[in-house]
């Protein structure tokens, strides 16, 4: 930027996108400052090196809106762990099955572990009937990351929320939040 050019030559554009041909990088920076612009080096690597004339001060800024914009578009995603052994009772499960529901809905990854202990290893075929189970009564809500996996100790599995599902809470949260201001006035 400005006196940090160090080509001799520049081929230079305007602001408008105009090019005004290659000449001296003292010229630029004269008919820049003769603009109240600065002159910066897009392109370092061509030969000869480009160089536009801009107000950089509201080019960066400019920058920095468009990267807070892509960074509001962009959702965070929680992963929420659910454990279980393989010999749990029928209510248990159904309420780690609400709770994983309820995870889901809200637009989070669920994360179902099943810990093996002692000599429970040997019915790891019990464990994968369970997620399974677990993620057929899901199929509605969410979508199988990672099917069940044996690792070390423990079974795994990863549930997605389906798109469809996760939209739908985001226009509950939006509308609840519309009625709670209108409530309010």
């Amino acid at each position: 930027m400005n006196d940090l050019i160090r080509a001799r030559e520049v081929r230079v554009v305007d602001a408008n996108g105009d090019q005004l041909g290659i000449m001296t990088a003292r010229e630029a920076l004269g008919i820049a400052g003769d603009r109240g612009m600065d002159l910066v080096e897009v392109a370092p690597n061509a030969k000869p090196p480009v160089c536009r004339i801009m107000d950089y001060g509201k080019h960066r800024y400019e920058q920095s809106k468009r990267d807070k914009a892509a960074k509001k578009k962009q959702k965070v995603v929680n992963i929420k762990e659910i454990r279980m052994s393989p010999k749990i009772d029928d209510h248990d499960f159904e309420v780690k099955f609400k709770a994983a529901e309820r995870f889901l809905k809200s637009g989070d990854k669920v994360k179902v572990t099943v810990r093996f202990r002692g000599r429970e290893i040997v019915h790891s075929n019990l464990a994968r009937t369970k997620l399974e189970n677990l993620a057929t009564q899901l199929k509605e809500v969410a979508a199988v990351e990672r099917p069940p996996k044996l690792e070390g100790r423990q079974m795994i599995a990863v549930l997605a929320p389906r798109s469809d599902t996760s939209q739908k809470a985001e226009t509950k949260k939006v509308e609840a939040k519309a009625e709670t201001v209108e409530g309010n006035n």
